[in-house]
């Protein structure tokens, strides 16, 4: 990707090397280790995190609020921030420009950068969860890390595979802005578990949609792919298939247990929001539309 003469988000905060802030019970802070051991302790126990939280903190456990550590921005020298700050910045230009093309105001997110586990309004956020998106804070949340596992785990290497994967959380924003998020979790809470899992499916594949239309709209306003470049992004979205997935971490694939969608329909919604640039494309929810 062509992004050294693009210009920078201001949108970016850097909480590697601060912490992780704290979870502050009944008064009381409790710190990043404890919650950690929480975590651990509900996996192989299979206890709520925060039965396990309330056990560790004395009981009696009212409303929990996180703190985050004080923001700052990245340090210019840091080239992976300054290209992921620059990719947020693409994301600014091209939904704040569709946004006002259909009529409505696009609020920019913020890109949160952090190490090992940080606060979120949606809960802990940990490195193991990968990349995502908080529709509580309006944050995406990414630790640089992933990306060296997209290249050596998932063999999707290249910047523009980088910038599908900050892309594809920004249109969970962009979902978010335009409701269909809270219309996904409505339906969710009324549903049985593999009707939940379908509307997962078309709520990540709209997001691989909207990521599509954000690399075509990037390319025709700035010129900034390069040759090989889309292919990287379709190896990315196709390297994250929930098939592809399970059947390295468990030898067999489960459809209904799908929550992303398969290799082919990520990489087809992509395709189909780059080739087209048109949000109105990516309504995956309708369905009359093969996913």
């Amino acid at each position: 990707m062509r992004m050294d003469d693009q210009r920078s988000s201001d949108n970016v905060e850097d909480r590697r090397g601060m912490g992780g802030g704290g979870l502050r019970l009944g008064g009381g802070r409790m710190g990043i280790g404890t919650i950690a051991i929480a975590l651990v302790a509900s996996y192989f126990l299979g206890i709520n995190p925060l039965t396990v939280l309330d056990m560790l903190s004395g009981g009696g456990m009212p409303a929990i609020e996180q703190s985050a550590p004080p923001a700052k921005a990245p340090p210019t020298n840091d080239t992976t921030a300054l290209f992921v700050s620059k990719v947020l910045a693409s994301t600014e230009d091209t939904w704040n420009e569709a946004f006002r093309a259909n009529g409505k105001r696009y609020q920019e997110p913020k890109l949160v950068l952090f190490s090992g586990v940080t606060p979120t309004a949606c809960g802990t956020g940990q490195s193991a969860m990968g990349p995502f998106y908080c529709p509580g804070d309006q944050k995406v949340y990414i630790d640089l890390q992933f990306f060296n596992e997209l290249k050596s785990r998932f063999k999707a290497p290249g910047e523009f595979a980088q910038a599908y994967v900050i892309a594809h959380e920004v249109g969970h924003h962009v979902q978010n802005l335009l409701g269909i998020a809270d219309k996904v979790r409505t339906a969710q809470q009324r549903a049985s578990k593999a009707e939940a899992n379908a509307l997962s499916v078309r709520m990540e594949l709209q997001a691989d949609c909207l990521a599509g239309v954000w690399g075509k709209r990037t390319d025709t306003m700035k010129n900034v792919l390069e040759p090989g470049d889309l292919e990287a992004a379709l190896a990315a979205a196709s390297a994250i298939g929930d098939d592809r997935l399970q059947q390295q971490s468990q030898g067999r694939i489960v459809p209904e247990s799908f929550t992303h969608g398969s290799s082919a329909q990520r990489v087809k919604w992509f395709r189909t929001g780059f080739e087209t640039g048109d949000m109105n494309q990516c309504n995956t929810f309708d369905r009359k539309v093969r996913l």
